[in-house]
């Protein structure tokens, strides 16, 4: 005897009326594997509820995060790649640039723009890691130039926020220019006393590490974020050594004096406010001004 007996035989429910669930409706975190929605999770601002596991997001999410009402100006949103070399490896580079912008709606790596954070004014440059691996070409490097000599003429804080594989192999040299030319804009701001924050995100790894995303005054990451110049493995086989748990990991990296501090993504905001606040100079009273008569002080009004 059976334990269960179907009472009508067969499917009855017609294919037009059974209902599916829609894709995009459900997060399962990578981590702790916990399933939430995905309204709950962008609530969080891309953090698991449960883990606070911080998932990668883009810079139209940082900028939404970031500036009041998600209201902003890009700098330079046309500017796209050359290819100075004509490199070709499974494709030729111009193609890949095209199929690339298409498929992320980006023009390249990287994108600027200055709004404002709780009222203060604030340049960001935010990397985008699914344009490329968020590889820095000399579109990426040029764009952060200038986003860097706009916050020096405006006399307003630059923030970098960094997620990238490194160079992009397709400008070779052109790519590695990049580091330099950064580095010297970065220089120049420091002159100007502005102030420059460096946010790294997961992954921040190659020329990009080795370059303006350690140079800012102050170094910052979200937890758990990936840093370090070559990867874990390369670095395993050239020193023939186990490497440390946690190894190149935003804690392991604070720990050892390359961070100043960590930011959840939901505090991000306020406390960069805070930082900048505290940063800006106090402005002195105005002295009245004074005329001398014989002995005494007479205020000018």
């Amino acid at each position: 005897m059976s334990w269960f007996k179907r009472v009508e035989k067969g499917i009855i429910t017609p294919t037009e009326e059974k209902k599916e669930t829609p894709d995009g409706l459900w997060y399962k975190c990578p981590s702790c594997k916990a399933v939430t929605n995905t309204t709950e999770h962008r609530k969080h601002l891309y953090t698991c509820p449960q883990c606070n596991y911080h998932d990668r997001i883009d810079s139209a999410e940082y900028f939404e995060v970031l500036f009041d009402e998600n209201k902003f100006v890009e700098l330079d949103p046309n500017l796209t790649s050359a290819d100075p070399l004509e490199f070709v490896d499974s494709q030729p580079y111009p193609n890949r640039i095209a199929i690339t912008q298409k498929k992320t709606h980006l023009k390249d790596a990287v994108r600027s723009a200055h709004g404002k954070m709780n009222g203060l004014d604030l340049v960001v440059s935010c990397m985008d890691f699914k344009f490329i691996g968020g590889s820095m070409g000399s579109v990426v490097g040029e764009k952060i130039a200038r986003a860097i000599d706009y916050a020096r003429q405006h006399k307003i804080p630059f923030l970098m926020i960094s997620k990238s594989g490194g160079a992009r192999m397709m400008e070779a040299g052109f790519s590695l220019m990049q580091m330099a030319k950064t580095s010297a804009k970065l220089a120049l701001l420091a002159e100007a006393k502005v102030p420059y924050i460096s946010l790294l995100t997961d992954p921040t790894t190659g020329g990009v590490t080795a370059s303006y995303a350690m140079l800012g005054d102050f170094n910052i990451s979200e937890p758990g974020a990936l840093i370090g110049f070559a990867g874990p493995r390369v670095i395993k086989e050239t020193i023939g050594k186990d490497l440390p748990k946690g190894f190149q990991s935003a804690e392991f990296v604070l720990d050892h004096g390359f961070l100043d501090f960590i930011v959840d993504r939901k505090d991000l905001k306020q406390q960069l406010t805070d930082l900048l606040s505290m940063l800006q100079p106090e402005e002195k009273p105005e002295l009245a001004e004074t005329e001398t008569v014989g002995k005494k002080a007479k205020k000018v009004k």
